[in-house]
C-alpha cells in the first residue's frame, strides 16, 4: 500500500497503520515542521518527506492507495475565533480536496475538530461523505472529540476500554519538582480522563498560566511587580485571614493551602472557576485544568475520569501532589495520544536531546489519538 499523508506532523498515521498490521510499501508525508519531521524520521527512517502541501502535485507520486490528513483546525474550532474558510490555515482543507481529486486513492480519511454544522456540511459536500464523531476517551485517558470523514467502510464507534488517568501516569517519589524539572507538569485525577492535549503546551513557564512549584513569599497582597502574590484563600483553616492566604509564584495560579493538625487532615487545593460556588476543591492526587487561571469565564477545572482535550490553545493540566503539583510529562502526553512510549524523544548517540520537550508537547497537541485512527484503518481490505 502506498500512502500519502498531508499535514503529517509526527506521523501518527504511520504509527496507526503499524499498530493495525497493514503493510506500507511507501509512505509519503507532506510536512513543514522540522521537529515533527525529525520525530517521524527517527521512528520511520524510510518515510519520504515531500514538502509543502501547496507545492505538491500528483505527477511526482506513484499510485496512491490511501490519502490521509488532518488539515489545520484553528479556523474551525469552537475554542478559536471560528473564522472558518476565511482563515488561511483552515483553507488548507482545499489542498486535501485537490490532491484527493488528483491522486484518486482507493481510501481516504480526513480528521478535524467539531465545528458549526454549516461548515461541516461544506466539507461533507466536498468529500462526498458525512463524518463520524468519535471521542478519544473511549480508547484513551483523554477527552478529545473529533470528526472523521472517510470512505473506509463499516467504521463504527469503538468499544470503551475504560482507560483513565491513573493508567497512564508515571510513578514519582513525591518529591517537590525542581526548577530543572520544569517540563514535568500537567495533571488530572488518576481515575479520570485528561483534558484534550494542546499544541501550545510547548510555550513553557510564564505563558498562559504555566505554573511552577510555589515558593515562600514575603508579600501578602497582590503586586504584579512582586516576586509572589496572594493567589487563593484556604477554606479549611480556622483563624485570621492572614494564615489562610496561599501564594503562587509570580501570580501564575491559585496554589496549595496548608492544613493544621500535623498534616493529618486531607490536603486540598482551591482553584477558582466561573461557577456559582466560585471555586473547586482539588484533593491530593487529583488532576486539574490550570489554563488561564485569571479567566472569569472558565469552568470544569476539576478533571474527573478523563483529561480535557489537548488542543492548539495551550491548556495547562496539572496533578496535585501535596505539597506541590506538576504538569503532565511528555511521556504521559504520548500515552494520552496512545503513541508508543518515548515516540517523540529524539537523542543523539551521546544521549543529548535533539527535540526539546517544548516541541514534543506541541506536536503531541497537534497529533492524532493513534488508537482511534487504527480503529478506523482496520476496516480497510
Amino acid at each position: 500500500m502506498n500512502v500519502l499523508s498531508l499535514f503529517d506532523g509526527m506521523s501518527c498515521g504511520q504509527l496507526a497503520l503499524e499498530k493495525t498490521g497493514i503493510k506500507v510499501d511507501k509512505y509519503f508525508a507532506s510536512e513543514i515542521d522540522k521537529y515533527a519531521m525529525q520525530v517521524a524520521k527517527k521512528n520511520y527512517p524510510e518515510i519520504i518527506h515531500v514538502g509543502d502541501v501547496t507545492e505538491l502535485t500528483a505527477q511526482v507520486l506513484p499510485k496512491i492507495d490511501l490519502l490521509i490528513g488532518g488539515s489545520p483546525c484553528q479556523g474551525f474550532s469552537f475554542a478559536g475565533k471560528q473564522l472558518n474558510f476565511d482563515d488561511p490555515r483552515s483553507a488548507l482543507f482545499f489542498e486535501f480536496v485537490r490532491l484527493l481529486k488528483e491522486t484518486k486513492p482507493k481510501y481516504f480519511m480526513l480528521e478535524n475538530v467539531r465545528m458549526k454544522q454549516e461548515f461541516q456540511d461544506v466539507i461533507s459536500e466536498q468529500l462526498g461523505v458525512k463524518p463520524i464523531m468519535i471521542n478519544s476517551a473511549l480508547m484513551s485517558a483523554q477527552n478529545r472529540v473529533r470528526l472523521y470523514w472517510t470512505n473506509i467502510p463499516n467504521v463504527t464507534q469503538p468499544a470503551d476500554k475504560g482507560i483513565v488517568l491513573k493508567d497512564i501516569l508515571e510513578d514519582f517519589d513525591g518529591a517537590a519538582v525542581k526548577d530543572t524539572d520544569r517540563n514535568r507538569r500537567h495533571y488530572k485525577e488518576i481515575d479520570q480522563k485528561s483534558l484534550c492535549m494542546s499544541a501550545t503546551m510547548y510555550k513553557g513557564a510564564g505563558n498562559n498560566g504555566m505554573t511552577l512549584v510555589p515558593r515562600p513569599c514575603k508579600v501578602k497582597e497582590f503586586d504584579a511587580d512582586a516576586e509572589c502574590h496572594h493567589a487563593a484563600t484556604a477554606l479549611d483553616i480556622n483563624g485570621h485571614d492572614s494564615i489562610k492566604r496561599v501564594y503562587a509564584e509570580t501570580g501564575k495560579s491559585p496554589t496549595l493551602n496548608t492544613c493544621t493538625g500535623g498534616n493529618r487532615e486531607p490536603k486540598v487545593l482551591i482553584v477558582k472557576e466561573a461557577t456559582k460556588k466560585g471555586y473547586t476543591e482539588i484533593q491530593d492526587g487529583d488532576c486539574f485544568d490550570n489554563t488561564f487561571p485569571t479567566s472569569k469565564t472558565r469552568r470544569g477545572r476539576n478533571m474527573k475520569d478523563k483529561s480535557n482535550c489537548l488542543t492548539a490553545a495551550n491548556y495547562e493540566y496539572m496533578r496535585y501532589e501535596h505539597p506541590t503539583y506538576r504538569k503532565l510529562t511528555p511521556l504521559e502526553c504520548e500515552r494520552l495520544q496512545t503513541a508508543t512510549d518515548n515516540y517523540t524523544l529524539v537523542e543523539d548517540e551521546n544521549g543529548k536531546q535533539l527535540v526539546s520537550n517544548s516541541q514534543r508537547y506541541k506536536m503531541l497537541g497537534n497529533g492524532w489519538t493513534v488508537a482511534v485512527i487504527a480503529h478506523i484503518f482496520k476496516e480497510m481490505k
